[in-house]
């Protein structure tokens, strides 16, 4: 491939892919400082069939126990099991959760927070069509970096800037990473 036609690619993939970048920074960058958002919670209702749920958390069950706590004008994509707890995804956005507990089931309505909203789109719990996005973003992310790489290792005028900024971050990585 021709140096003229990488650097187009690499400008290219890098300015498709800014605002992902952008929210991955800022949302992770703000996470690892303690700012996690929060999620504000509202009861909905109770059921009596926690076992029968559990059994089976399918996407028609959890849409079946939530008209039956009245909620009628709701969807979502999947249904997320974390031990007793059934979560509608994706949430980015309000969510349900059905809480399980002797045999009950409990229905509360989540509201996320805008920081909470970035956060769980960092962790890959956004909407079908965004988790087949962040695969290409995985993949365009990982061109950017190896071609840029690579243009600044081919440049004998850059070479030597390059090895030396690279390895450094290579090291500092290792040390951090083995501590």
């Amino acid at each position: 491939m021709a140096r003229a036609v990488l650097i187009k690619l690499h400008l290219y993939f890098s300015a498709f892919f800014a605002a992902a970048i952008v929210l991955v920074a800022v949302s992770g960058g703000l996470y690892l400082i303690g700012i996690k958002g929060s999620v504000e919670q509202t009861f909905v209702g109770s059921l009596d069939s926690g076992e029968a749920l559990l059994a089976e958390p399918s996407h028609a069950a959890v849409e079946a126990a939530l008209v039956a706590v009245g909620v009628t004008d709701f969807t979502f994509d999947y249904v997320k099991q974390s031990g007793l707890r059934l979560i509608t995804r994706p949430t980015t956005r309000p969510y349900y959760t059905l809480d399980i507990a002797d045999g009950r089931v409990t229905v509360q309505y989540n509201e996320p927070s805008i920081q909470k909203r970035m956060i769980e789109l960092h962790m890959g719990h956004g909407p079908s069509a965004y988790k087949t996005y962040q695969q290409f973003f995985a993949a365009g992310m990982l061109f950017v970096m190896l071609s840029g790489l690579w243009l600044g290792l081919s440049s004998e005028r850059l070479r030597s800037t390059t090895l030396i900024t690279s390895g450094s971050g290579l090291l500092l990585f290792a040390v951090l990473v083995l501590s």
